[in-house]
């Protein structure tokens, strides 16, 4: 049988203060001397006393829920992000609800349900693949809204989105500056906004290029997608020389088979460019060159965005993703040392 939880109003008599007292003790930014401050933690710890955030957030009509909504969470770049994003949450007091996407059933309508009948105050959507449907019914609910990498607008809502064109289009001008000729461009099947700004970028640098270019689609975002298009790619009789990967899970499968099935040195024979800098990049086996997108400072706009006044007109935030030259792209009569250091695109034009 459950034990009857310990109230502000047994504290207010253990410290010998006041009922308003113990309420100004937990809330922020209230106003409190120190002494009574420290007397009230004292008595709070000596009787287990926790404070109910949902019943006083009930009461100020907030109560510092954020659904986090996302597919593909086992992936490396999604799961970053989850902590990043979960690690500021609670940083600003907030907590953390994660509704997975990745079944395209009942249970994610009913899970958003969920959320929203605990009177959960915002939700941010980490990908371009829940339905639109979802951020409907957020809305409806009176939930603020974060957008991430997707490409629709919301009344009130923040959109945060990667320059995924332009590195697309850095891509090629690095490749070609390596001296590579025959350039291909690996996606995966999800088609989500930032995969195919990525790979519409990566296109329209190569065509006005005028250089040979093969744009190839896979399955689902995975290493084994990446080794599927890396057969297909290496194995033609014109095989690509360099290879942009819209993410690095799949740039580190089709490394693997063109070092292990084929016998492919990176970069003599092949350059490789990714997209995200998950932490397998810089592992020695893959060293591989990419875009990083900053998951720390998506994940703190976001949330510092969500403690602010809310208002019936969308924001928009463009962030640029930074390059990091690592030893799978060549350049011209040397390779980049796997020790180079980040830089920025006015450094990669100096190639």
């Amino acid at each position: 049988m459950r034990k009857n939880a310990v109230s502000a109003k047994d504290v207010a008599e253990l410290a010998g203060v006041s009922r308003a007292a113990v309420s100004r003790c937990f809330t922020p930014g209230a106003s409190i001397s120190a002494e009574t401050r420290a007397r009230i933690l004292k008595a709070a710890d000596q009787l287990g006393y926790q404070v109910n955030r949902l019943a006083s957030g009930l009461i100020r009509n907030e109560s510092g829920l954020v659904a986090l909504i996302a597919s593909e969470i086992a992936t490396p770049y999604r799961s970053e992000l989850l902590s990043a994003l979960t690690q500021a949450l609670q940083q600003a007091g907030k907590l953390a609800l994660v509704i997975n996407t990745d079944r395209s059933d009942d249970s994610v309508e009913r899970a958003l349900r969920q959320a929203i009948s605990y009177r959960t105050d915002a939700a941010i959507f980490l990908s371009g693949m829940p339905a639109r449907s979802l951020s409907e019914t957020c809305l409806r609910n009176g939930m603020r809204l974060v957008l991430i990498n997707r490409d629709e607008e919301r009344p009130g809502s923040l959109r945060v989105r990667i320059a995924d064109a332009e590195a697309g289009r850095r891509a090629v001008a690095l490749l070609v500056a390596a001296g590579c000729r025959r350039l291909a461009v690996a996606t995966s099947s999800a088609d989500t906004p930032s995969l195919k700004e990525r790979e519409r970028g990566f296109i329209e640098a190569a065509r006005g290029a005028g250089i040979d270019w093969t744009a190839l689609r896979g399955g689902p975002t995975s290493y084994q997608t990446g080794q599927d298009l890396g057969m297909d790619l290496l194995t033609r009789p014109e095989r690509p020389d360099a290879i942009f990967c819209t993410t690095d899970l799949m740039a580190c499968g089709i490394a693997d088979v063109a070092r292990w099935r084929l016998g492919l040195a990176i970069p003599q024979q092949l350059s490789l460019i990714g997209f995200d800098d998950i932490a397998q990049a810089g592992w020695d086996g893959y060293d591989l060159s990419t875009f990083r997108q900053p998951v720390d400072e998506i994940a703190a706009k976001s949330v510092a965005w969500l403690s602010t006044v809310a208002d019936d007109h969308p924001a928009d935030l463009m962030i640029e993703p930074r390059l990091v030259m690592r030893g799978s792209l060549a350049r011209k009569n040397h390779t980049v040392s796997r020790y180079s250091s980040t830089v920025s695109s006015s450094d990669s034009s100096a190639m």
